[in-house]
């Protein structure tokens, strides 16, 4: 029987991307409701409770609510706002997250959809820490650049809408300036770090796309570790995954720029090692789409791993 998927809050910035990925597909039937039946809280429990896997693409109270709302203990969850990503009762949807991790989210009843900061980070520092390499304690400064489609559509809105009246919309916007920005918690739990770390994050003025950054001084790392040695853990524990790319040392030596919107409409991360000659320091970057395996692209590769397709990581 074709599997049925309902997205709730498909008119947001995140559900209308999985109704693109999802678009012309045969092997799933998606569940849609009327506009005048979507914020309907009876037509949405039934729709919740008539799926086979729902998608959660809400503000966090709200999917709390919707996961609430849930009675038919056959249905199944992936929650793409940040209410469950800490929550031990849910599975983290990272699939190369960890060994064994892509099989955790394949037979789980709930998965946390990823942040789109902490993607980028926990894909950088998590096997750097399980490796031994990074000492869990290390006080870490994390800076991020994502395009402003990160705010959700009310930003986007905004900030086309200024630009199309012939306003300047700044170039750069950077927030979270009290350290406490929602991500933070789940960057800490899921890189394994003892140390809260500093996040600082930002908007630029283009649609999608980030570059994150994290950079070590190598006396915070491991005797005798250097940039060779932290390629080498990442290469080991990104090996076999296909929407995970490493950037060799010769690619990395050749850079001039990082691009945020290099991998924009795809499902791949970008990771680079960067500082390979420098005497004392290196540069961990992340480079992936903040739509992509940021949001909506991690939605469907979770989506595709709970309805048994291997191959989705």
């Amino acid at each position: 029987m074709t599997p049925v998927v309902f997205i709730d809050g498909d008119q947001g910035t995140t559900g209308l991307q999985i109704h693109e990925r999802l678009r012309g597909r045969t092997d799933l039937r998606l569940l849609t409701l009327p506009e005048a039946e979507r914020k309907d809280p009876a037509r949405r429990a039934e729709a919740l409770n008539s799926c086979d896997i729902a998608i959660l693409c809400l503000p966090d109270a709200a999917a709390r609510e919707a996961a609430a709302l849930v009675r038919n203990p056959a249905v199944r969850l992936i929650d793409a706002s940040s209410a469950h990503r800490t929550d031990p009762h849910w599975v983290y949807g990272f699939a190369e997250m960890a060994p064994g991790q892509a099989s955790r989210i394949a037979q789980a009843q709930r998965v946390s959809n990823p942040g789109c900061y902490p993607t980028g980070a926990i894909g950088l520092l998590r096997p750097l820490v399980q490796a031994g390499l990074l000492p869990a304690d290390t006080p870490l400064n994390i800076h991020a650049i994502s395009g402003y489609s990160g705010g959700g559509r009310a930003q986007v809105q905004a900030f086309e809408n200024a630009a199309s009246e012939g306003q300047r919309p700044p170039a750069l916007q950077v927030y979270g300036l009290g350290l406490q920005h929602k991500h933070t918690p789940e960057i800490q739990q899921h890189a394994g770090l003892s140390t809260r770390p500093a996040f600082v994050p930002a908007y630029g003025a283009f649609r999608q796309g980030i570059v994150l950054t994290v950079a070590l001084h190598l006396r915070q790392l491991a005797p005798g570790t250097n940039a060779a040695t932290l390629h080498q853990a990442l290469a080991r524990h990104y090996a076999g995954h296909r929407h995970i790319e490493l950037l060799t040392p010769d690619q990395t030596q050749a850079l001039q720029t990082l691009n945020p919107e290099a991998l924009n409409g795809t499902n791949q991360l970008r990771l680079a090692v960067l500082g390979q000659e420098a005497p004392d320091q290196v540069l961990l970057a992340a480079v992936f789409d903040n739509l992509g395996k940021g949001a909506s692209g991690a939605a469907v590769q979770n989506l595709d791993l709970m309805l048994g397709r291997p191959d989705a990581a």
